[in-house]
């Protein structure tokens, strides 16, 4: 398997290649060159498969670079019931009739990312062993991707982590959980700006070639590949579970931000998983929806990126939607880098409402859309309670109440689930008048002592900061 540039360049390369690099060449990402199809046969064989070797089967077709025995032991190392509370890893919970809730939450640091970062750090650990080097590894977070991160980095052999973060954007709990590590190899900078200016310092370096090459920089945002492979594993588990043979189809609702956690489901879907709709939810920062609605997709500055109840997906600038929407245009590099390097620098929007591509992409690849409010957040978490007693976060809200916007009659819908509720808990409180539970590791973390740098939203400045902490 090789993998290419959604921006055209010439190069193709192997998965250890990209998993250390991030950004291509070009300031592309990197797709592997076709999807390997699933027929019906091997997702039969799947069926009865523990999730670390469902997750060994479906990395086996993107990874051929990596011995089968040491990545079946990279993924029975990484999806254990000891780090994820349970055998299953991903159990679906069911609400209202044909409504599910696929429980992503249950890792180190409560959200979905831990499912891909767990394994991403078990990786880079593996492939710098291998090669006898180093990474510094930049990130860009508005909430868990950080944490995610460096609990999976924390202590690992050959890998530092310099973790950019909007300040005073995320809530306290997960402003506690990323500033009270302790760990040498884990720099957290707290960045004067929006979560926006945080990608794009991380972009801005990553396209630095020079300064990449000479520190060493790599990534694991969900520009990473690496990151959004991991996650096409959950889609087939949570199909799996929701289904009893191969003729069944589901659809999954998606709280989305970056366009990272939908853009594995298009990706499993590309693959042949029986899945009907793929629902893009948003909040009031709902840059996906529109262009899903109307074909214009329109960055928004600083100044027009609210500050929600969901912070995770205050985000204007979904930087995977690039992957799709190079599939979307027949995987021609030439156009998508028009539209993302020249339109969106020149015009911060671009508008394919005419393109007969846009004019099949629901019935060709699955999407819907729908967005949510704060006040849509505290009645679903309110009925939700209520109904179920059940308590889910603000961002599953979200999901939620576009979800039962598009459920359908014999086609079972899948909520992605996207952490636990004590990370936003002030709207828990807000909404049910009651705290969530707090997992006894982290009692007292806010008052625990901090490890963060504030800096200003300006590229030079963080370079300086990485080259002075890289011995």
């Amino acid at each position: 398997m090789r993998y290419l540039s959604t921006r055209g360049h010439s190069d193709r390369k192997r998965f250890c290649e990209i998993l250390l690099e991030g950004l291509a060449p070009d300031g592309g990402l990197y797709l592997p060159e076709h999807y390997p199809q699933v027929d019906d046969a091997t997702l039969t064989a799947w069926r009865n498969l523990p999730y670390a070797d469902l997750a060994f089967e479906i990395l086996s077709l993107y990874i051929d670079d990596i011995p089968a025995a040491d990545l079946l032991a990279i993924c029975r190392k990484t999806y254990t019931e000891a780090i994820f509370g349970t055998a299953k890893i991903v159990p679906l919970r069911p609400l209202e009739s044909g409504l599910y809730l696929e429980a992503l939450s249950n890792g180190p640091t409560l959200a979905f990312k831990d499912l891909a970062m767990q394994l991403l750090g078990n990786l880079f650990e593996y492939e710098l062993t291998r090669r006898g080097e180093e990474l510094n590894i930049l990130g860009a977070t508005s909430g868990d991707t950080g944490s995610a991160a460096e609990y999976a980095m924390r202590g690992k052999k050959g890998v530092r982590v310099f973790m950019t973060s909007p300040k005073g954007r995320m809530s306290p709990f997960q402003q506690a959980q990323m500033f009270s590590l302790q760990d040498e190899n884990i720099h957290n900078i707290a960045v004067e700006g929006v979560f926006d200016d945080c990608q794009d310092i991380v972009k801005a370096v990553s396209n630095d070639l020079e300064f990449k090459r000479q520190y060493k920089i790599g990534t694991v945002n969900s520009i990473n590949w690496a990151r959004l492979m991991a996650q096409v594993v959950y889609y087939f588990a949570g199909y799996i579970q929701a289904t009893k043979s191969n003729d069944e189809t589901v659809s999954f609702t998606v709280p989305s931000g970056n366009f990272g956690n939908v853009c594995a489901g298009h990706v499993a879907r590309s693959m042949g998983l029986p899945v009907d709709k793929l629902v893009v939810a948003t909040n009031e920062n709902d840059v996906l929806d529109e262009f899903f609605r109307s074909g214009v997709y329109r960055v928004r500055g600083s100044a027009d990126t609210h500050e929600t109840s969901s912070p995770s997906m205050d985000i204007s600038k979904a930087s995977n939607f690039e992957r799709f929407v190079f599939d979307l245009l027949g995987r021609d590099g030439d156009r998508t880098k028009a539209l993302f390097h020249d339109q969106l620098a020149e015009h911060g929007r671009f508008d394919l409402s005419l393109d007969p591509a846009f004019k099949s992409a629901a019935q060709r690849y699955g999407f819907v859309s729908g967005k949510s409010t704060h006040a849509d957040r505290l009645a679903t978490i309110r009925d939700t309670y209520q109904r179920f007693g059940t308590m889910i976060d603000t961002h599953t809200a979200d999901g939620l109440k576009v979800a039962r916007e598009q459920v359908q009659p014999g086609v079972p819908m899948l909520v992605l689930e996207t952490a636990l509720p004590i990370k936003f808990a002030a709207t828990i409180e807000e909404a049910l008048g009651k705290s969530p539970d707090r997992p006894a590791r982290f009692e007292g973390i806010e008052s625990l002592p901090k490890r963060v740098r504030v800096l200003p939203a300006d590229v030079a400045v963080i370079k300086r900061y990485i080259a002075s902490n890289v011995h």
